[in-house]
């Protein structure tokens, strides 16, 4: 061999600049081809020469794609497909794997028959040399070294993998669990394994390599010859599975995958992860290195096939190589297949010629992509096979085959077998004469397979990157600022990618992101929006009142953000507050936000209760009058008379009048301040008694404008005096409302007992039913009875004769005669009418029963020491009844209880009432001594007006009927008014 024609060996670790270097080679020659291990290293190969020399000169030929323009130079093949050619320079890469179980046959022929016309190149690892130098003769070697170092880093947990790092793993499950890990603590990363097409790799490689993500997980494939910017290599595992079986990785395979951590002159480590074992110091040490035990056997297989018969063949196949260096691999899959195919009878049958043989040979080497089982894709070659063998392909058959492919739905395994499908559809349609239309079934299988890798890397991408996580960590890595927005639903953004919402001052991290991510979200955001929380300081604090508010359990809302909670202070009309601020804001902001909120609540409760504040700090209050009202500031403004009867009693009438000047109203069951019976003071004093009774939980205001509501018994009463209701039997009725319902009372007999009038049930909003109820639950006793409901008759049959309605005014002779007559031509129209009422419905007809009305007759019902009381009327003595057990009733022969006096009704001397007492205001002060309309409730001499009971219905009066014209009373009225 001359130098025109000479053989190198370029021999070395990875990182040595083989290839380039091969590259570079071929093109100082005119023509030149260069095979590569991967389908997707020779995409990057053909990429870098279209580059350099412009895509009419370069060709791309692999299994699944070719091509070629017509103006060839330059031949860029996958080392399977790597055409016979007289080219000037060949240059085959990774010949290491000449020791590969299964493609080792391929890279021996091609060590061993494959040249150039002026140069060939050989290049892979430096296990190599023994094996080249015995079978090629006259090859040169050329050592390259390593431009960076290799070491040991140790076993790491994913979570705290440095960035830059490739973690490579031995089966598909394995790199999606991965990745998924990956995406949850590190925001994501890019997936490159064999089985993917050269688009979805690219693209995924494109990720990482722009660094959109930080880390790589890879299969072994990584391991040929794909350049990246990889830092740290960390080995998931140190055995695959190599189609027969698990087995250790050999120590030049993982130096050859280790060997991808460091770029150009940049050092790069290695390691394991926290799953995989650590290894052994000898094989760290020769990773680093790159001391490996040289390779001694290669795979073989007989390249001089014979096509006579499919034994010949099958024969030829499996024979046994002559060298020592040589051995042959384990079958193959075409061989399998071959083997399976010639056992069909339908197959032998039509192998004939030698032609038919080498025919059968070619469909057999069809890659198993699908890899589904032997069996089936047996079938299938065995169907090509007929077609081929008549022809070609049929179109039609082969659209249907791909149409059932083109679907990009989907989830990654599903897109993933649509990719191994369709290759093998693209594999068929890149054979020359296999198909009718050889350039339509290259564009549309290739269309396919590019549809289907844009899906499963947009299928990758969601599943495996958190786009929002790897922004953000790309930006806080920057010096500049990150951007920040907050829309007017608290939605934060930060970059363009959601990261939580902002409620007031509190940032909450999108609930989906766990761990680390939550972390770093945080931390983004955090470094984003102290700006905001400067600005959003400014405008809370300007903003008015009528933009704040306070929940019914004590929060304290801006819009609908909660912004802080009221916590109990020194009095209850003195609370304190608590600011939702986060601690990243600043204690500036948060002392800022206190302040406001304590400026609203103060303001509130000034506002609403600014009757009870005015009573608080008159000075003119002295003595009993004084220490009353801060009993009455003590219970927020409505105290239960119950509990301060002796106060009460031993209050002047001077004391009395200072507090009425405040509106304090002395009722009969209640003292309070009306003003402070709103629904908005109601609503904040349940809030502050709350806080002031430490409850965990704050009792509802009852709705606004219900006069009585459910009393229900786990309900504590004094609730129900808070809310400014009474408890009486099965509900509870509103204050004022009371109050004007006993003095309805009053003004009726108690011991003779009474009905309920229309104004009682009017203001109570209640039935009969209900109203009796209540009245049991204010210490009354209610008779139940029945009695005939009064009817009006239009023309009652029993009407007096027409002569005999007016004795004033006697009908004359003629008018008599004609009233007979009418009178009984209107009762045989009553009596037809009558009778067809009662064909039509059936019924016999018979006078119908009278209705009936219920009613109720109401008593006092004194109650034994502890139980409400009642009065009664003051012409009778009876007694006010303001508070429990107060005094007892009289014995039963007694006209009734004795009377309580408070307010306004103490004696004075020679047993006359005090005069001066106010309309309006003491339940038995104001209108003691009169009736509801002003009239004494008295004869003038002393004695009592003693009514009768009158009957009232609990429904609306009925509409007056109208007079029938007919009727002869209608007539009679007539007659009497001409008279």
């Amino acid at each position: 061999m001359n130098d025109k024609s000479r053989v190198t060996a370029v021999l070395g670790p990875t990182n040595t600049g083989k290839t380039h270097y091969a590259i570079d080679r071929m093109l100082a020659h005119r023509t030149g081809v260069i095979g590569l291990p991967l389908r997707l290293l020779a995409r990057e190969v053909y990429d870098r020469i279209v580059k350099a020399r412009g895509p009419s000169v370069v060709a791309l030929v692999t299994g699944e794609e070719r091509i070629v323009p017509e103006r060839v130079q330059y031949w860029v093949a996958t080392t399977e497909a790597m055409p016979e050619v007289g080219a000037d320079f060949v240059a085959i890469d990774e010949i290491q794997l000449c020791a590969d179980p299964e493609r080792g046959h391929v890279f021996t022929d091609r060590l061993m028959n494959m040249r150039g016309l002026h140069e060939t190149l050989l290049l892979g690892s430096d296990t190599m040399r023994p094996a080249i130098a015995a079978l090629v003769p006259g090859v040169q070697f050329m050592r390259r070294e390593r431009f960076s170092t290799l070491t040991w880093a140790g076993s790491k947990k994913i979570s705290r993998m440095p960035p830059r790092s490739a973690i490579v793993c031995f089966s598909v499950d394995e790199v999606y669990a991965t990745a998924e890990l990956i995406r949850r603590q590190k925001g994501g990363c890019a997936v490159v394994m064999g089985a993917l097409s050269p688009r979805t790799r690219n693209a995924q490689v494109a990720m990482y390599q722009n660094g959109e993500v930080d880390f790589l997980v890879a299969t072994d494939a990584i391991g040929m010859g794909l350049n990246l910017d990889i830092r740290h290599i960390a080995f998931s595992g140190t055995e695959k599975f190599d189609g027969r079986r698990y087995r250790p990785l050999f120590p030049h395979e993982l130096g050859q995958i280790a060997g991808r951590a460091g770029r150009h002159t940049e050092p790069g480590t290695f390691g394991v992860t926290g799953d995989a074992s650590p290894l052994d110091e000898g094989l760290i040490e020769a990773i680093e290195n790159h001391r490996f035990q040289p390779i001694s056997r290669l795979m073989w297989r007989n390249a001089a096939l014979e096509f006579g018969t499919v034994e010949r063949l099958i024969a030829s196949l499996e024979t046994t190589p002559q060298s020592e260096w040589l051995t042959r691999g384990r079958e193959a899959d075409d061989l399998r297949a071959l083997k399976t195919l010639a056992s069909m009878p339908e197959i032998r049958d039509l192998l004939t010629h030698p032609k038919d043989v080498r025919l059968l040979w070619d469909v057999c080497r069809i890659p198993d992509f699908r890899a589904i089982s032997a069996a089936e894709h047996a079938t299938l070659l065995a169907r090509i096979f007929g077609f081929l063998r008549t022809g070609k392909v049929p179109g039609d058959w082969l659209r249907r085959q791909v149409e059932r492919i083109d679907k990009t739905a989907g989830d990654i395994d599903t897109l993933s077998k649509r990719l191994a499908f369709i290759r093998t559809w693209t594999y068929v349609a890149q054979r020359s004469g296999w198909v009718s239309d050889e350039s339509h079934w290259r564009a549309e299988t290739r269309a396919v397979e590019d549809r289907l890798s844009d899906a499963l890397h947009a299928a990758l991408t969601q599943r495996f990157v958190d786009r929002r996580t790897s922004v953000l960590l790309r930006r806080l890595k920057q010096k500049e600022s990150l951007l920040a927005e907050v829309n007017d639903k608290g939605e934060v953004t930060v970059e363009g990618e959601f990261a939580g919402r902002l409620e007031g001052f509190r940032f909450h991290a999108d609930p989906n992101a766990t761990g680390d991510e939550a972390k770093m979200l945080s931390r983004a955001a955090y470094e984003a929006l102290r700006p905001e929380f400067h600005l959003r300081a400014d405008r809370f604090y300007n903003a008015p009142d009528t933009e704040l508010d306070f929940t019914e359990q004590g929060g304290l809302m801006w819009g609908s953000s909660a912004v802080g909670k009221l916590v109990k202070g020194a009095e209850p009309l003195k609370p304190g507050v608590e600011a939702f601020v986060d601690e990243e804001a600043g204690p500036d902001i948060a002392e800022k936000v206190r302040r406001r909120l304590q400026h609203f609540i103060d303001r509130k409760i000034g506002t609403a209760f600014e009757p009870l504040q005015a009573l608080k700090n008159d000075e003119t209050l002295t003595g009993l009058a004084r220490g009353f009202a801060f009993r009455l500031v003590e219970a927020l403004g409505v105290l239960p008379r119950e509990g301060v009867a002796n106060e009460v009693k031993e209050l002047d009438q001077e004391a009395r009048g200072l507090l009425r000047k405040h509106g304090v109203r002395f009722g009969q069951f209640t003292i309070f301040q009306p003003a402070l019976l709103k629904p908005a003071p109601t609503r904040l004093r349940l809030v502050l008694w709350g806080l002031d009774q430490g409850l965990a939980e704050f009792p509802e205001s009852p709705p606004p404008g219900l006069v009585t509501i459910p009393n229900l018994p786990d309900v504590p009463k004094g609730y129900y005096t808070l809310s400014g209701y009474h408890p009486a039997g099965e509900r509870a009725i509103r204050i004022d409302m009371l109050e004007r319902l006993a003095d309805m009372l009053r003004a009726q007999d108690s011991r003779a007992g009474f009905e309920a009038t229309a104004d009682m049930l009017s203001i109570t909003g209640m039935t009969l039913e209900q109203f009796s109820g209540l009245m049991a639950g204010l210490g009354y006793r209610a008779e139940k009875g029945e009695r005939p409901k009064a009817r009006a008759e239009t023309a009652p049959a029993d009407a007096p004769a027409p002569e005999a309605a007016d004795h004033e005014h006697p009908l004359t002779e003629e008018e008599s005669v004609l009233a007979a007559e009418t009178r009984a031509k209107w009762e045989a129209e009553q009596a037809a009418r009558k009778a067809a009422e009662a064909e039509a419905t059936g019924e016999a007809a018979e006078e119908a029963a009278p209705e009936t009305e219920v009613f109720y007759t109401f008593t006092w019902a004194p109650r034994p020491r502890g139980g409400h009381r009642r009065p009664e009327r003051q012409g009778q003595g009876q007694g006010q009844g303001q508070g429990q057990g107060d005094r007892q009733p009289r014995p039963q022969g007694e006209r009734g209880p004795r009377r309580e006096r408070s307010d306004g009704d103490k004696p004075r001397e020679g047993g006359k009432p005090f005069e001066g007492k106010r309309r309006g205001e003491d339940n038995r002060g104001e209108r003691g001594e009169r009736g509801p309309k002003g009239k004494p409730r008295h004869d003038g001499k002393g004695k009592p007006r003693h009514e009768s009971p009158k009957s009232f219905e609990a429904r609306p009066p009925r509409a007056e009927k109208q007079a029938d014209p007919d009727s002869p009373f209608a007539i009679l009225a007539s007659l009497k008014n001409k008279s």
